[in-house]
């Protein structure tokens, strides 16, 4: 994958997919061996393969994607401003007081005409990045990959070194991260930092690494009830807290990411499930807001039936995210970043099939080259064949659990 990324363009489709199932396939493979066995994953060789696949993402660099132009500029925009906020990117286009290596990252911005719509965390990690060195992607990939491998080892803690393998040696997270710089793994990490933490009761800096989950991507805040259950109101309170400090210099200065995060919210729209199927018999407002009270009502019904048992388990961030991401409008394969570390700690078919199946949203028109397509639109055979895919593993998840019964994934609880 390394050597494709570094050719001129991107990635052929059909080589991608190949190179996708020939890493990916394999360690479903090894996973269920050392499953049968019972028998842990050899951590040495865990983690030893994969910092070798991250380093292949470092060599390799972003493909299929050019959000990392957005992140190069945001952290120029902060360290030469004090805020990545404020005006948008196309203001900038014939300023002559932005530096050259600046204007062609400039250049290559997607929806230049839109403010960033990253949270502040995030924009704190591109803001380390420019300080280490203005306009290369190459030294977000590094940082992210560290806070990657801070999660592997927060795995490591939670659930069966076999378990672990699956996300450790995942080709989404290595392409999605190691590759491509997108930061929802940094947030991911936070969160379940926060998860581990209250585990330990240590609610204070849970807490606090709660609100820096949120302050990452507005997703940290969907599990907050469940990472702080059992925890006091001045706990709560740090939470609140440590948000507003992560947004209060930003806004009553140059406003933050809600006005670009809006028009994501009312008008966009790719890769989706549940909303591609209902928009077809209702109009897109109504549709939005029928499939999040759905998500709504299923977010109520499991936080209160995880109050009222007493056992103290891992919360189902697999359930949660995958609920939330079936009724969304925009599933990006990014987005699984945050679903995936609780698939680790609870595998089921579905969760991990997702994680391979979700890359043919790739095939667009802008990869196929096919102009007679919108750029991001895609072929009614790739939706057709991705969420196919996960619905069957969902229904071999089904099929299992009603043979084994509802304890045998519970993966953190059995070492």
């Amino acid at each position: 994958m390394a050597v494709l990324a570094r050719q001129p363009g991107e990635p052929p489709l059909p080589a991608f997919f190949l190179l996708v199932a020939w890493t990916g396939l394999p360690v479903f493979g090894l996973y269920l061996h050392f499953r049968r066995r019972e028998e842990p994953f050899p951590v040495g060789r865990l983690i030893f393969w994969a910092v070798a696949f991250r380093l292949c993402g470092l060599a390799g660099g972003p493909i299929y994607e050019d959000d990392f132009y957005r992140y190069l500029w945001d952290g120029y925009r902060f360290a030469t401003t004090g805020s990545p906020y404020g005006p948008a990117p196309e203001t900038f286009f014939v300023d002559p007081a932005v530096p050259a290596a600046m204007q062609s990252v400039l250049s290559g911005i997607n929806y230049p005409e839109l403010p960033t719509i990253y949270a502040p965390v995030t924009q704190a990690i591109f803001l380390l990045g420019y300080w280490l060195q203005p306009g290369s992607v190459t030294v977000l990939q590094a940082i992210l990959i560290g806070l990657d491998l801070a999660m592997v080892a927060l795995l490591l803690r939670l659930a069966p070194t076999r378990n672990v393998l699956l996300y450790a040696w995942c080709p989404l997270v290595i392409k999605e991260i190691a590759f491509t710089a997108h930061p929802d793994g940094a947030g991911a990490s936070l969160l379940l930092a926060a998860v581990a933490l209250s585990r330990d009761r240590r609610w204070q800096v849970a807490a606090v690494a709660l609100g820096l989950a949120a302050g990452a991507k507005a997703f940290g805040l969907v599990l907050a009830p469940l990472v702080l259950a059992g925890a006091r109101l001045r706990h709560w309170l740090l939470f609140a807290a440590t948000v507003a400090a992560v947004y209060a210099p930003f806004a009553f200065r140059s406003g933050s990411e809600l006005t670009s995060l809006q028009v994501f919210a009312r008008e966009w729209e790719f890769n989706s499930w549940l909303f591609g199927l209902l928009k077809i018999a209702l109009p897109p407002v109504e549709a939005r807001l029928a499939l999040g009270l759905a998500f709504a009502a299923f977010w109520a019904w499991y936080h209160v039936k995880t109050f009222r048992s007493p056992a103290r388990a891992i919360p189902r961030g697999d359930w949660i995210f995958g609920g939330l991401l079936a009724a969304s409008p925009v599933i990006n394969p990014w987005y699984l970043l945050w679903l995936l570390p609780f698939a680790a700690v609870y595998p089921t078919i579905w969760a991990w099939t997702a994680s391979l199946a979700v890359m043919l949203s790739y095939v667009t028109g802008l990869n196929l080259q096919d102009y007679a397509m919108r750029p991001y639109g895609q072929p009614q055979w790739a939706r057709g064949l991705e969420f196919g895919l996960i619905l069957c593993g969902f229904g071999c998840d089904l099929i299992r659990r009603r043979w084994t019964g509802p304890g045998s994934q519970a993966g953190a609880v059995h070492r």
